[in-house]
């Protein structure tokens, strides 16, 4: 056997690394010069945008997606000893009864998906989803899960997947930010680190839109400053910040503040009619609920969410129960009654709304928590009148994807008897991280950023794309 070891050789890796190197300092130069431009995606695009319906505290995967018959005859029982319970789980050395779902199941569509009676309107598109039932992570509390789910890792310092998707490939609408987040009432565990930009530069991180009034705040301009003045003010402006940043050279959050000020003049023409929704339909204000106090709310931000894809808004992420609202440690059946109404009516309306307009096929919608919930009951649902609740379930749950590029109408992979642990076909976070941006057109594997010397990526040192779900 001979090596290739001959002069030739090490100088064609040497050569080769070096253009490697090169290419990642050009990649970094030409977004510093120009940050927001359209960049070419690794492979064509099957998804110009995504939708990201998070819900916020840990939905119940077995009472909504993933039938276990086998927990109608266990119930009662504390969890055999076939089922390892992790050492840090929050039930600590105890072995909690288990409990059986009190959901009404039933087969939807021509697929026959499983989808219980809390999701009744969603049930009717059943045909056009992809339901992951073997999803895993690695956090066990709120604030490090939700964080993994929108960046990668349980820490705080990393970019969001928005963040990386506009790095990636600029902005579609340079009047839109790319990167949109939409909250209800309470705020997100771990704020801005979910939709920060972390070491990449700040113009990358997203917009959140405010709860009440304007989406966004003081956008237009005093009436008696006309646009001549406007535009002066701004040059003046962008002058004295050249002036800084000519001697405080490095620093990307002044530039991502000149970016902003430039962005939100060209807003004031766009971002307007983008997020005017008394301008649609009376039939479509109800197809989203808005009419309704219990929906109007989610069905708001849907459709708002639907509004900035149109005007080219890349990746907008919507939450339901901001602050953990699907957090059933006790009163499951209250908690998830009251999250499945706020959201079910809405999400049906926005996968009907997409598709009606020839959106879906461009626009790949996620739904999912930062983790499933137990088979058996938490232990602040033991005590004398408590009603039963469920426990963080990291080690499998459930996230489903519909529209661009998704082959619908399937399940794919499973979990144990009780729902516990993902067994078929594991998938980890940085695997659906990996599949959504393969869908936006870029390989995760060669989107990286220089840092620290090391050439990052959003899926960290793991991710593989989940095949199955790809048409």
């Amino acid at each position: 056997m001979t090596h290739a070891s001959t002069p030739g050789s090490r100088r064609r890796f040497l050569m080769n690394s070096g253009s490697g190197l090169g290419a990642l300092a050009l990649a970094d130069l030409l977004s510093a010069a120009e940050p927001l431009a359209p960049r070419t995606p690794h492979h064509r695009p099957r998804a110009k945008s995504v939708i990201f319906l998070f819900m916020e505290g840990g939905p119940s995967h077995i009472d909504l997606f993933d039938p276990k018959p086998a927990l109608d005859k266990l119930a009662g029982q504390v969890t055999p000893e076939s089922f390892k319970l992790p050492v840090t789980s929050a039930t600590g050395s105890h072995r909690m009864p288990l409990v059986a779902s009190r959901r009404q199941w039933k087969r939807h569509g021509q697929s026959g998906l499983w989808v219980s009676d809390w999701y009744p309107n969603i049930a009717r598109h059943a045909d056009k989803l992809a339901v992951i039932r073997s999803c895993w992570a690695d956090g066990l509390n709120h604030v490090g899960s939700v964080r993994q789910m929108n960046t990668g890792s349980i820490l705080a310092g990393r970019p969001s997947l928005g963040a990386w998707t506009t790095y990636g490939l600029g902005a579609s609408n340079r009047n839109m930010p790319s990167f949109v987040v939409l909250t209800d009432d309470r705020v997100v565990r771990g704020g801005p680190t979910n939709w920060s930009s972390g070491f990449l530069p700040a113009t990358y991180q997203g917009t959140h839109f405010q709860k009440e009034g304007p989406p966004i705040p003081d956008l237009a301009p005093q009436k008696e400053v006309d646009d001549r003045r406007q535009r002066g003010r701004l040059d003046l402006l962008r002058e004295l910040n050249q002036r800084h940043a000519g001697r405080h050279p490095g620093d990307d959050e002044l530039d991502a503040r000149t970016e902003s000020y430039e962005l939100a003049y060209r807003m004031q023409s766009a971002a307007p009619v983008a997020v005017d929704l008394e301008s649609e339909s009376a039939a479509t204000r109800r197809l989203y609920g808005m009419e309704d106090k219990a929906t109007a709310r989610f069905g708001t931000n849907c459709l708002l969410a639907r509004r900035l894809v149109e005007h080219g808004v890349r990746f907008v992420e919507v939450y339901c129960g901001s602050g953990s609202g699907w957090d059933a440690h006790t009163g499951l059946e209250e908690n998830h009654t009251k999250w499945c109404g706020a959201s079910d009516r809405p999400i049906a309306g926005l996968l009907a709304d997409l598709e009606a307009r020839g959106l879906l096929d461009e626009t790949l919608v996620v739904w999912g928590g930062e983790f499933g919930r137990t088979a058996f009951t938490d232990t602040n649902s033991t005590g004398k009148g408590a009603q039963y609740g469920r426990d963080h379930n990291p080690w499998g749950f459930t996230m489903w994807m519909a529209g661009a590029g998704i082959k619908a109408g399937q399940t794919i992979g499973s979990t144990d008897e009780i729902g516990f642990r993902a067994v078929e076909e594991p998938y980890h976070v940085h695997d659906l991280h990996a599949t959504i941006l393969h869908l936006l057109g870029m390989n995760h594997l060669n989107l990286t950023h220089l840092h620290n010397g090391r050439a990052e990526r959003a899926t960290i040192t793991g991710g593989k794309l989940i095949a199955e779900a790809l048409a």
